[in-house]
């Protein structure tokens, strides 16, 4: 029996096409762009904005208070529940260069506490990210921006003190800078 070099040929062929077409067809990765990160009174807050594969823009803030501490709701007011908390808030400031496009966005659900006032709503202990649907200005280069956050941090036994409307500057890209030639 004699095997033509073709076959071979051919079903090498077929693999090369399988895998080209294969990852050709994967959906493309979103792109993450690091802006800020700092510390203040003990929370790890860390920044991004992210271009999904569809072309749209998500600003996104992680808060990172320490262990056994939670921070609270963005829905509670932004003096607290009868002077008690502060909210957890990811905001454009009004000379901002992007735009919000939707409503901000938790990654977790904040829960009713165990003690009074039962307005005062609190994330779970742990991390927490908060994100904004944005859009870009338009343009080719990347321009200077800043945002807006709050939040405080409790334990069942103490508070860190709050942190509101600190004001960080970012640099933001343009809306065309990150679209191919």
């Amino acid at each position: 029996m004699t095997i033509s070099l073709r076959t071979p040929l051919r079903v090498l062929f077929l693999i090369v096409w399988i895998l080209t077409t294969s990852v050709s067809c994967a959906p493309a990765p979103s792109q993450l762009i690091a802006l800020a990160s700092f510390t203040e009174n003990y929370v790890q807050v860390s920044i991004l904005l992210e271009r999904e594969p569809a072309g749209d823009y998500v600003l996104s803030a992680t808060f990172t208070p320490p262990d056994g501490y939670h921070l609270y709701s963005k829905d509670i007011p932004l003096t607290g529940a009868n002077g008690l908390g502060r909210p957890t808030l990811l905001e454009l400031t009004s000379a901002s260069r992007m735009e919000s496009m939707g409503e901000l966005v938790e990654s977790l659900a904040a829960q009713e506490p165990d003690f009074e006032p039962k307005e005062l709503l609190v994330y779970p202990t742990g991390p927490v990210t908060l994100s904004l649907p944005v859009q870009l200005l338009s343009g080719d280069d990347w321009m200077d921006d800043e945002l807006k956050i709050t939040y405080m941090a409790c334990s069942a036994v103490q508070c860190k003190p709050p942190v509101v409307g600190k004001l960080v500057s970012i640099r933001v890209p343009g809306a065309n800078v990150l679209d191919p030639p």
